[in-house]
């Protein structure tokens, strides 16, 4: 076993950031697979907490409560490609093609997204702003395709 190998602080350095490189990525797509999974399913299911900042936000449809449970099968499929290795480029370009739209509520109501311009955020513009962080991840997780 490794532990017994360990006899210094850079031993262990060594053996953490090996476990790290080996399953990083690997635990972060699976991540963000259950995330989409998880958020997506809720939207056909009507159980979704942001669907009402969807609807808003997709006024121009003739009929916004249809999007929301669209973009919820959507998402799924976003996790669902996520998680399987060879479909990850169809993943990202779904995930590409649907994050721009996320941030729409915080150019359309500020009002909702911010208590204080520019940075004092509510709960709503917390949920969407974390998207930076999934934006990233996706960028990471898309650089392993090729390998």
């Amino acid at each position: 076993m490794f532990v017994r190998n360990i006899k210094s602080f850079d031993d262990l350095d060594i053996f953490v950031t090996q476990f790290m490189s080996k399953w990083g990525v690997t635990l972060l797509r699976y991540s963000l697979g259950i995330i989409y999974i998880w958020f997506g399913a809720l939207k056909p299911l009507g159980l979704s907490p942001a669907q009402e900042l969807v609807e808003n936000t997709v006024y121009w449809f003739e009929n916004p409560k249809t999007f929301v449970p669209i973009l919820g099968i959507w998402e799924v499929v976003i996790g669902i490609t996520m998680i399987i290795k060879p479909l990850i480029r169809v993943s990202i370009i779904l995930l590409f093609i649907q994050m721009p739209g996320t941030f729409l509520p915080l150019v359309l109501f500020p009002d909702v997204c911010f208590t204080s311009f520019p940075f004092g955020l509510t709960l709503e513009g917390q949920y969407i702003v974390k998207n930076l962080i999934i934006i990233s991840a996706a960028l990471v997780v898309g650089s392993t395709v090729r390998k």
